[in-house]
């Protein structure tokens, strides 16, 4: 068995903190996190409590071994809690920082925005994640509200709201059956409206009735009726929704606009860490906390036989550095597939996340990812211009030369 590849003293241990639990003022259809509540059954009241809050920052700060501290609030939908709790987040970040920089991020919806919170995340610096599909077809074909009507308009005021306040702001964009087909009426849109920062996040996922707690989605282990939900995103698609992003992004927008995936890339082809943990080489230091202060694996491993424990009986260091987490992160490496070892591009993906790895190779061995398909199509068609980039990295000069490098490239 290989060495488990943590090394507490110099990585940084991330926590999704859920200050309002799986709640939301929406019901999006392919929404992974909503159906949590049934794992509580006190499902009316999901709000983190001030005793489970400030014992979060005190042992999340605790655990850092880097000075500069990276809060990140999550949901459901974060705006459900009051701007009263985010102050007392800060009251407490200032009691425990003991002088460290400390900053906040949160993702939400966007649709319960208004000037006292931009206000607020202007005067606080927080750093906002927005959730929105693409335009307005795009958005709205699974984003609706609780009586089933769109939400789009919404979000755009939100976002307005964000621009008249100077706040920053990055999107997260669900890629899925429908939206897959835009690539780039969903890349222009986002630059039209301000996004510097983009994510797009494709979305598998299998599911079943008979898990006994009530759960219909399942963890990569699947079940014996396990089915592909309908929203799942097909795996060639989703390599030519990059790809045909990629060529516009190449010609002019280096620099000026950046994409998760292609950072992601150009740090693989450098030899530096990804900066996503999908495609890290081990997984395991970014975990989840519930309202009550339960500790699970990974955002995506929200189910009993995943919680490592509970912040009112553990620290966030004893939780993360625990065997049974360390070997969670660890099989990421140790499971892959041979066709996964023996890949060109392993060390771009690294087999991605492992809640994707649901099919099997040709030769039928288990673990293969759901995306290789298209994560390769991918890494083989911008293989040149990544390394040209890595280049000029090396050399100390931008990554930006790339534009024009690649108008004689791409005439060849």
């Amino acid at each position: 068995m290989k060495t488990i590849a943590f090394n507490p003293l110099s990585m940084p241990t991330y926590v999704m903190a859920k200050p309002i639990g799986s709640s939301c003022n929406l019901n999006c259809s392919y929404c992974y996190y909503l159906e949590k509540e049934k794992l509580y059954e006190n499902r009316k009241n999901l709000q983190m409590s001030d005793d489970t809050l400030e014992t979060y920052i005190e042992s999340y700060i605790q655990a850092q071994p880097v000075p500069e501290v990276l809060f990140t609030w999550h949901g459901g939908e974060t705006l459900l809690r009051d701007i009263s709790f985010y102050r007392k987040v800060l009251t407490y970040q200032r009691k425990y920082g003991r002088g460290r920089k400390i900053d906040n991020s949160l993702q939400t919806n966007g649709t319960l925005l208004t000037d006292e919170w931009c206000k607020f995340f202007k005067d606080n610096n927080f750093l906002i994640g927005i959730s929105i599909d693409g335009p307005e077809h795009c958005h709205d074909i699974y984003r609706k509200n609780k009586g089933g009507k769109a939400t789009f308009q919404q979000v755009m005021r939100g976002i307005e709201l964000l621009q008249k306040h100077e706040v920053e702001f990055n999107t997260l964009s669900v890629i899925n059956d429908y939206n897959v087909n835009y690539p780039l009426e969903i890349y222009n849109f986002f630059k039209e409206i301000g996004s510097n920062y983009m994510q797009f996040s494709p979305i598998v996922e299998q599911m079943s009735s008979l898990r006994t707690d009530g759960l219909n989605l399942l963890p990569p282990e699947g079940a014996d009726d396990a089915v592909l939900a309908p929203w799942t995103v097909s795996a060639k698609k989703f390599g030519e929704f990059y790809i045909a992003i990629f060529n516009e992004w190449i010609k002019k927008d280096v620099g000026k606009y950046y994409v998760q995936l292609f950072d992601s890339t150009l740090a693989g082809a450098v030899g530096e860490m990804p900066g996503v943990c999908i495609f890290g080489e081990t997984c395991g230091h970014a975990t989840v906390m519930e309202f009550n202060g339960d500790v699970y694996a990974c955002d995506h491993y929200v189910f009993p036989e995943y919680k490592i424990g509970n912040i009112k009986t553990h620290t966030i260091f004893e939780m993360v550095f625990s065997p049974k987490q360390l070997r969670f992160g660890a099989d990421k490496r140790d499971l892959l597939p041979n066709q996964c070892r023996q890949c060109e591009f392993l060390k771009m993906c690294n087999g991605e996340c492992p809640k994707n790895r649901i099919i099997s190779t040709k030769t039928g061995e288990p673990g293969l990812n759901y995306l290789c398909e298209g994560y390769y199509s991918f890494f083989k068609h911008t293989k040149p211009y990544m390394e040209f980039m890595a280049n000029e990295l090396f050399f100390k000069r931008s990554p930006a030369n790339v534009m024009e490098w690649a108008k004689s490239y791409t005439k060849k």
